[in-house]
């Protein structure tokens, strides 16, 4: 670990935290949050593709990303739902959030 590494954890995650509001904000409630872990989802494909840089990963994936997705707002959402709209949420939110992974990956293969 190196010792800017907390400092780079916490500059992302102000950023995503702040990024993640004004998602909430546009797109209240469940859209909001599906919207975050699907775009959150292919950045960080992305970043595992094209950054080789430690730091940068850590900037971006550990601090903005982990504070812009949210698994905890996830998991009380779907709760909240209807059994059927619930089934729904999870199915779409882990479908569209492994195949934005996957597409960030593969355009991240054909940038670098």
């Amino acid at each position: 670990m190196d010792r800017l590494d907390p400092l780079l954890v916490a500059a992302g995650g102000f950023v995503g935290a702040v990024a993640r509001y004004a998602v909430g904000l546009l797109l209240p409630a469940t859209a909001g949050t599906v919207a975050v872990n699907v775009a959150g989802s292919f950045v960080l494909g992305l970043l595992v593709a094209t950054v080789p840089g430690r730091r940068t990963q850590v900037l971006v994936g550990t601090g903005l990303l982990s504070s812009f997705t949210t698994y905890s707002t996830f998991a009380v959402e779907t709760a909240a739902l209807a059994p059927t709209a619930a089934v729904t949420n999870v199915g779409a939110t882990y479908l569209f959030g492994v195949a934005a992974a996957v597409a960030g990956r593969l355009v991240g293969g054909r940038l670098s």
